[in-house]
């Protein structure tokens, strides 16, 4: 089945790996619900696009905001398709920091929260919608792509609540494949790297240039529509099922 032939949301669409991906699944021929917390970016992406795609504001870890995305994407047509790109971490702190003191909880929920809770909630909400669709020939119903990243394996230090949470990630892709093969859909995640992002733009000057420079190949940074190429195939390949994908130009973070 290919998803672009259906109605794919994608999570924290309104900009950098979601916007990329908005636009290359439009392009494709898919309807597309940019979902994002930024009311007024995902409105504007969505206008941009014209036809087939609508917006939706709301936090992907929460149950009522998920539901009512699943509910715009319905007003399109079948839901195929799930691409959750909503995550990252705000601050970085060590385990126990140079002062004697431990990692606030607080910080450590909210990053998990914002990660790992949130993928898994657009993951079971969009899958049970998916669920009730006709399948097509295979029995394929729907596709999912979760966004973890590389720290879940070398995670750096400061990172442990960041890199606990994409772990998470990584460690719920088989078992959903698993849990969901039944109902016909598919279930992979992408581990990026570095990503060339709009947050890099307001990075010190060098830091970029330092850290391009220990990715082997290409030597640069990723391009967010080099993401979206990677999710739209996982999307539209039929066997690839359980899988992580490291998109990382073979780059393993150093501990700091």
């Amino acid at each position: 089945m290919d998803p672009t032939s259906g109605v794919v949301i994608v999570t924290g669409g309104a900009g950098g790996l979601g916007e990329a991906t908005v636009r290359r699944l439009h392009r494709a021929g898919a309807a597309v619900v940019v979902f994002d917390r930024d009311e007024a970016r995902a409105a504007g992406l969505a206008t941009d696009l014209g036809s087939r795609a609508r917006s939706c504001a709301g936090d992907a870890a929460d149950d009522a905001d998920m539901e009512k995305a699943v509910a715009t994407a319905e007003e399109l047509g079948a839901l195929r398709g799930l691409v959750a790109c909503a995550g990252g971490a705000a601050r970085s702190l060590r385990t126990v920091g140079k002062d004697g003191i431990p990692h606030p909880m607080e910080l450590f929920r909210e990053v998990l929260e914002g990660n790992a809770v949130s993928a898994f909630n657009s993951l079971r909400l969009a899958a049970a919608a998916m669920s009730k669709q006709e399948p097509d020939s295979t029995g394929e119903r729907g596709a999912v792509v979760l966004t973890a990243s590389i720290a879940a394996y070398e995670g750096q230090i400061g990172q442990i609540a960041y890199a606990a949470a994409k772990a998470a990630v990584v460690g719920m892709t088989l078992v959903g494949a698993r849990d969901l093969a039944a109902a016909g859909v598919r279930v992979n995640t992408i581990a990026p790297g570095t990503f060339g992002t709009p947050g890099w733009d307001a990075a010190p000057p060098g830091v970029r240039e330092r850290l391009e420079a220990k990715v082997p190949f290409p030597r640069r940074f990723g391009a967010p529509e080099e993401f979206a190429a990677a999710a739209e195939h996982l999307l539209t390949n039929g066997y690839v099922n359980g899988h992580v994908l490291r998109l990382d130009g073979a780059v393993r973070f150093d501990p700091a």
